[in-house]
C-alpha cells in the first residue's frame, strides 16, 4: 500500500495540484496534474509537468508526494517503489 501526502491526494481527487519548488535559486508554485502513463496492458499514477525542475527538488518532491514525479528533464519514482506500485490509484 502506498502512502499519499495531503497534496498527492488532492491531485488525485481534482486531477491538478501547485507545489513550491525550487527552481533557479527561487521558491517558485508549479502546477503539476495527475497522469496515467501505461505500463504494459496497466497503468500508473504520476504527477506530471512540462517544466523543467532541477533533479535534486525532483527527488524531494517525490518522497514528499509518495508519487512519481515526472518534468521535462527527468522521471523519479520515491525511494524503494517502481510503477507497480502505483496501478490502480
Amino acid at each position: 500500500m502506498v502512502k499519499l501526502s495531503a497534496e498527492a491526494q488532492e491531485a488525485v481527487e481534482k486531477g491538478k495540484v501547485e507545489i513550491k519548488v525550487w527552481r533557479a535559486g527561487a521558491l517558485q508554485r508549479i502546477e503539476f496534474s495527475a497522469k496515467r502513463f501505461p505500463t504494459g496492458n496497466m497503468q500508473y499514477l504520476v504527477l506530471f509537468t512540462d517544466r523543467f525542475v532541477d533533479l535534486g527538488e525532483l527527488v524531494r518532491l517525490a518522497e514528499e508526494a509518495g508519487l512519481p514525479i515526472f518534468a521535462a528533464n527527468g522521471k523519479v519514482f520515491p525511494r524503494g517503489k517502481t510503477s507497480a506500485d502505483f496501478v490502480g490509484l
